[in-house]
């Protein structure tokens, strides 16, 4: 009896203790993308981006215009190459053709690496946003909505950070009267 009475109080204080610390569990989340989006930064971000990519695409555009004249002075000339300028020809131009082949591919690892760099800054601004407004609200954790099944709207804290950053959100759309 005695046992079983030490393992109730035992239990009792775990649980009580167990209670107290989870009332002090404070869960928040954002809509991290959202709010990146309506930064003006990220109207920048896009537009510098564009210029990157154009500029990629236009040097993939002369590689593949300097290969098509190589192809074609190759054409006219090996007429009166000997056999092994032909073969050496042959083997610069195959290895021209696997460049361009490569250059899709390179070209989205080079954005994708631009990207990020862009990003980072923003990104910064944003994490250190929601850390001030956790702390200032006593968030113990901020969770990225999609991380989520259920959230309730009160625990969202993406209107404090629009807050923190000055930023408006979006005009939603009024109710459409036919509904």
């Amino acid at each position: 009896m005695k046992q079983f009475l030490t393992v109730l109080f035992i239990s009792v204080g775990i649980l009580g203790w167990k209670s107290a610390d989870a009332q002090q569990l404070k869960i928040g989340y954002i809509n991290a993308d959202e709010i990146i989006m309506l930064m003006p930064e990220a109207s920048k971000l896009q537009a510098e981006l564009q210029v990157y990519q154009t500029s990629l695409y236009q040097n993939a555009n002369d590689k593949q215009k300097a290969f098509n004249e190589a192809v074609d002075k190759f054409i006219k000339d090996s007429a009166t190459m000997n056999a092994s300028l032909k073969e050496i020809k042959r083997g610069d131009l195959t290895k021209m053709s696997q460049e361009l082949s490569q250059q899709e591919q390179l070209i989205a690892q080079q954005l994708d690496q631009k990207r990020a760099e862009l990003a980072q800054p923003i990104q910064k601004k944003l994490q250190e946003a929601i850390e001030q407004i956790a702390k200032e609200n006593g968030y113990t954790y901020v969770f990225t909505k999609e991380a989520l099944i259920v959230h309730p709207e009160k625990d969202d804290i993406g209107p404090l950070v629009m807050k923190k950053l000055n930023l408006k959100a979006p005009a939603t759309p009024a109710p459409n009267a036919a509904n």
